[in-house]
């Protein structure tokens, strides 16, 4: 048995609790007895008292007392320290009726009404002073914050959510904050109070409980919004242009169902009000597929790679090689990801996926687990002008990052692929819906290959929409025209996109690589995210500036200055000959296109590079539309 062993803390809470033991066992004596009764006991006491501690402390220890930190004292603290003097009462019990019951003293030595008074001391002199010191630590925070520069603050939701952030503050997880109320949509938490803080109302008065405070000397300067009051029932855009109006500045706590600390606030974003709720992510099936696996991600500091990045650090990868031609960007995510104390082995390397020996070498000495492919040309009008460069990129980048993957013995490569692959209208598509189709020729060429059981590298191809908030992405756009007093620039009235989180962005991809790898899915080789239901973009342009506090039309116009080269008014998820199937994972559809064989398309990649050396526009605009027929881009 491995030996016990106490910090001197701990010894400091067993030597307090069998002191108190010792105490309760003396006044219940001292309070039940009198005269001769009490000197009758007395020199068995002086017998059974020392026992009777030490075997009080191997109780405390085996439930586990000296465990818990007494600023914390909470219920389930309270109930231990209920079984363990329920235990000892029990035990006195026994021993009274068993040991030294009338055969040896004539009568009871304790009697039933004395271990019953003795239950009631023990259980006050053990929970009274972890209470009475939580209460002390309490009430000097309590005097801290309000000394220090504490702003005064509403809390606004419901009050379960409102008190994980009123024990936030009282653990010290929160700073700078003093809640004066909180306001509440529940009719059932109107009038009471929260942890010492009264529900002063519904979230519609705000205005008048801010007035009214005002008057009584509290201030308000901050809001925190809970995560039912950012629920769509709420409005929280209404709320946001209130708050706006007041002069108050806003924070919000992630939900409690999030992978997030739960206390830890954050800025209010835009983007986090926009959309249908996200995806329900299942978590464990991401940490139990991640953990402990060497991953390499190219474009890493790009907003999609920088973000799998993250996830797949805290989903506990024990090893991640981070590749991306743009040294500010690199330097920016590795010093983010060390700054999340993970123990994984991060290493950042400066690479152009154009060059093939360096991809080659590069991701063999590393030996991945799992490669996630995010680097790419994405912008559609810069690439109908710089079509070369897209294709060299996203075309044959992909190729040396699959090919390197596959010589490495990677267990999947997953290459994030664009909805606008699907009957491709722009370079930017035909070139993804390309590299799509060379992953998935190599990925049924390794699939035949295999034998005696061994199953190669799977490639696959997540395909999903616009990223909010992503790098160049219409939301920072439409944002940064608001403070500049805009107009905001909309191309036509009808543009309409799909739109997805960045967090459930990757989650749904890294959700999509553990289902590639599992039984029986060598058939499924590109993936579509499931991004609910389009949005007109002028829409969203009236609904940023509302949340602005602005209204459209009067305080910032709207402008639409045309459909640019390449884009289309409405984006698709599916082709009109792709079969599609569920995969039984919420947010994920599995597409099946028509497939060329692979010699076909090495057969147009070589031709594609020839007419590239050759900066033959036209006759690589012909190939294109050879190689992926639905492809209707025209060469200007």
């Amino acid at each position: 048995m491995r030996r016990l062993q106490l910090s001197p803390r701990q010894m400091l809470i067993v030597a307090h609790d069998v002191i108190a033991t010792a105490a309760a066992i003396v006044l219940t004596f001292l309070m039940r007895f009198e005269g001769n009764a009490l000197d009758d006991r007395l020199y068995g006491l002086q017998l059974i008292l020392p026992l009777f501690m030490i075997y009080a402390a191997t109780v405390y220890l085996v439930i586990g007392m000296h465990l818990n930190k007494w600023r914390f004292t909470s219920v389930p603290d309270l109930f231990n320290i209920f079984r363990a003097s329920t235990f000892l009462a029990l035990s006195l019990l026994a021993l009274d009726y068993v040991l030294l019951g009338p055969n040896f003293f004539g009568t009871f030595f304790f009697g039933k009404i004395t271990i019953l008074l003795y239950w009631f001391l023990q259980m006050f002199l053990l929970g009274g002073t972890r209470v009475a010191y939580r209460y002390f630590h309490y009430a000097r925070m309590l005097q801290r914050v309000k000394v220090a520069d504490a702003a005064p603050a509403l809390v606004l939701g419901r009050a379960a959510d409102a008190e994980v952030l009123l024990r936030a503050i009282e653990s010290g997880a929160v700073k700078k904050l003093w809640p004066v109320g909180i306001l509440s949509p529940a009719v059932s938490d109107r009038g009471q109070t929260i942890r010492g803080i009264p529900v002063l109302g519904d979230i519609e008065d705000l205005e008048t409980i801010v007035a009214d405070l005002a008057k009584r000397g509290d201030r308000v300067m901050r809001l925190v919004l809970t995560p039912s009051a950012l629920s769509p029932e709420a409005r929280p855009e209404s709320l946001l242009m209130r708050a706006r109006r007041l002069g108050l500045s806003m924070s919000q706590m992630p939900s409690l169902d999030s992978d997030g600390p739960a206390v830890q606030l954050a800025p209010i974003a835009v983007e986090d009000l926009l959309l249908r709720p996200s995806v329900k992510i299942d978590y464990r099936r991401l940490e139990s597929f991640v953990a402990g696996k060497s991953i390499v991600v190219t474009g890493g500091g790009g907003s999609i790679g920088s973000e799998i990045c993250d996830r797949a650090v805290t989903f506990g990868a024990s090893r991640l090689l981070v590749i991306e031609n743009s040294e500010p960007a690199l330097h920016a995510v590795l010093e983010a990801l060390r700054g999340k104390q993970s123990e994984a082995e991060i290493v950042g390397r400066i690479a152009d996926i154009r060059d093939r020996q360096r991809m080659m070498m590069l991701i063999a000495e590393f030996e991945p687990d799992i490669v996630f492919h995010a680097a790419a040309l994405k912008h559609v009008p810069l690439l109908e002008r710089d079509w070369d460069e897209g294709i060299k990129t996203n075309v044959f980048g992909s190729v040396n990052v699959a090919d390197a993957a596959v010589a490495a013995g990677a267990e999947a490569m997953v290459m994030i692929s664009t909805d606008k692959a699907i009957e491709p209208v722009s370079v930017l598509g035909a070139t993804k819906r390309l590299a799509e189709m060379y992953c998935e020729g190599l990925n049924d060429e390794i699939a035949r290959r295999g034998g005696n059981g061994k199953r190669g590298t799977r490639l696959i191809s997540v395909r999903f929409g616009n990223v909010l908030a992503s790098n160049g992405s219409v939301v920072p756009k439409f944002k940064a025209q608001i403070e500049a007093g805009g107009p905001v620039t909309v191309t036509h009235p009808d543009m309409v996109r799909y739109f997805m989180t960045i967090r459930e962005a990757c989650d749904l991809v890294v959700t999509a690589a553990s289902h590639a790898l599992s039984p029986a899915t060598d058939d499924v080789s590109i993936y579509v995210l499931n991004m609910g239901q389009p949005v007109k973009i002028v829409d969203l342009a009236e609904r940023i500036i509302r949340l602005s506090g602005l209204e459209p039309g009067r305080d910032i116009k709207i402008t639409f200055t045309g459909i640019r080269p390449g884009e289309r008014l409405h984006e698709i998820l599916f082709a009109r000959e792709e079969e599609t199937a569920d995969i039984g994972i919420p947010g994920i559809v599995a597409a099946k296109p028509a497939q060329p064989p692979l010699e076909s398309i090495r057969a147009w990649l070589a031709t594609l590079e020839q007419g590239l050396s050759r900066n033959e526009r036209a006759a690589i605009y012909n190939l294109l539309r050879d190689a992926v027929p639905e492809f209707r881009g025209e060469a200007a």
